[in-house]
């Protein structure tokens, strides 16, 4: 008896890293994560080595069931390692793995919305060849064939990331044609990472069984058009019990060089989506306010109303790495909290 594992890792491109796969057929039953062997590749390929030295490691580190292929194959997230055993330049998640133990006593969950675009013989999905269609205004979450476009792909996506035992909550359909959100969470910082890592796999290998591209681009049509973006919802256990932690966690992200240290961290072209216009901050300057999608971070109303609940961070693009963002938000504000005596 033997099974396929799809190992899937982040590549060393830049700015914007690609995920890379590869099939490995493994003897026996699936028998879990530990049971799964390390596997090397060619990062001169994948720009992660130098032809001299090209070997690099892929260390399983999640593992679910393959919606695709089905039976008891599998998708397996895999962290990229050196030969020495030690995390490759390129590896985020083993960063994100230590600051989440560090802080895990403050019980930090995240829900990422992920928007994205469809593309087809080079336009948006749903352009006209050669023009616009109509301004933005109706598609955002519409209904209709000359509103809507994609949807088959989209159920398709929906239902392999619930068949794969992904913690995807929600899809809609955004506000330019051919663009569309999923959203994962709320679960903890390498849970929503990992997941959403595979989530993405899923969607451009879904897509391609329709002959349809999917692209994270932050801003994929230029004028007036909103960008793609993957708000980072956040909180901790002490922001979900009251609201002087989450002024705190507020706060601490306007702090000396934080707002810079963030924005360029949270995906390449950045300041072509934050603009201060289309529901979006500058990205050179900080802001927080309640229900206020022009501000950097949203507090949303019923959190003000309630006194307690979570905040979200506006900024990340929809190419950012969710490894990176959520150990951003996790170190800064925890940090701030634990110096506050709000834990």
């Amino acid at each position: 008896m033997t099974f396929k594992a799809e190992y899937i890792w982040i590549d060393g491109t830049e700015p914007t890293a690609k995920l890379r796969s590869k099939t490995k057929i493994i003897a026996g039953a699936p028998a879990g994560l530990d049971a799964l062997p390390i596997w090397g590749f060619d990062g001169s390929s994948t720009n992660q080595a130098e032809g001299h030295a090209s070997d690099r490691v892929l260390k399983p580190v999640f593992t679910c069931p393959d919606p695709i292929r089905g039976g008891d194959d599998i998708l397996v997230m895999c962290e990229v390692l050196n030969i020495d055993m030690t995390p490759h330049e390129s590896n985020t998640r083993a960063a994100l793995a230590e600051v989440a133990e560090k802080f895990a006593a403050q019980e930090p969950i995240f829900g990422i919305e992920q928007e994205y675009t469809f593309f087809q013989d080079g336009y948006p999905l749903g352009f006209p060849k050669g023009g616009f269609p109509a301004p933005q205004g109706g598609y955002y979450c519409g209904v209709g064939a000359d509103e809507i476009f994609g949807r088959d792909v989209v159920e398709a996506h929906l239902d392999n990331c619930l068949k794969a035992g992904l913690a995807i909550s929600g899809i809609n359909a955004e506000v330019m044609p051919g663009q569309w959100e999923f959203q994962v969470g709320p679960v903890s910082p390498l849970e929503v990472s990992d997941h959403m890592w595979v989530a993405r796999w899923l969607l451009y290998r879904t897509a391609e069984d329709f002959g349809i591209s999917a692209t994270l681009d932050p801003k994929p049509v230029k004028g007036d058009w909103n960008g793609a973006g993957a708000h980072t919802n956040f909180s901790t256990k002490a922001m979900r019990e009251g609201y002087d932690a989450i002024i705190t966690a507020c706060e601490s992200l306007g702090e000396g060089s934080k707002p810079l240290d963030h924005v360029k961290n949270y995906g390449a072209g950045i300041d072509d989506r934050l603009t201060g216009l289309h529901e979006t901050a500058p990205w050179n300057e900080y802001s927080y306010g309640v229900s206020n999608r022009g501000a950097s971070v949203r507090i949303p109303w019923q959190v003000e109303k309630d006194g307690k609940g979570y905040i979200e961070d506006r900024r990340p693009n929809a190419n950012v790495d969710p490894y990176v963002v959520t150990r951003l938000l996790v170190d800064t504000c925890c940090s701030a909290l634990e110096k506050a005596g709000q834990v």
